[in-house]
């Protein structure tokens, strides 16, 4: 059975894919999540059309980015958090915090996959932390300050 997804969905595919997946998926799980939507020739048409889009919008989104990875050297972002007496955050400070911040206090607006933190922040100081775009490397400075 032939279904257009209509969002992400693990082990399927990605939004606005034709993918082709056995009727019992897609009737049991599929169509009921509002993961999908049967294929028909109109609607492969649309969803080829929007992905086509998304992906426009995307390659000049990610070009935007290129072009301002060279202003992240200078870009120093100051956090608060509450913190023990050892100076340790009681909630860490994830990849999707940094984007909110950078996009606020900077106006550049960044995917948090390409922000390369292996682990939230949870130490009250100064860190560097790295963005990783089509090869190029960029850092920036967080300084996390106690409440």
């Amino acid at each position: 059975m032939k279904v257009i997804l209509i969002k992400d969905t693990p082990n399927v595919g990605n939004k606005n894919d034709v993918k082709e997946v056995s009727p019992g998926h897609a009737q049991n799980f599929l169509f009921p999540g509002g993961y999908a939507t049967l294929a028909t020739p109109v609607l492969i048409a649309q969803a080829e059309v929007r992905k086509h889009r998304e992906e426009e919008g995307h390659k000049i989104k990610e070009d935007l980015l290129l072009k301002n990875l060279a202003s992240l050297a200078e870009v120093r972002l100051e956090l608060t958090g509450k913190a023990n007496g050892k100076g340790h955050l009681f909630a860490g400070i994830h990849k999707e915090t940094l984007v909110e911040e950078l996009k606020k206090q900077t106006h550049l607006d960044i995917y948090p996959d390409f922000i390369n933190l292996k682990h939230p922040l949870k130490e009250v100081g100064e860190h560097d932390v790295e963005v990783t775009a089509h090869g190029k490397t960029a850092k920036f400075k967080v300084i996390v300050n106690a409440i």
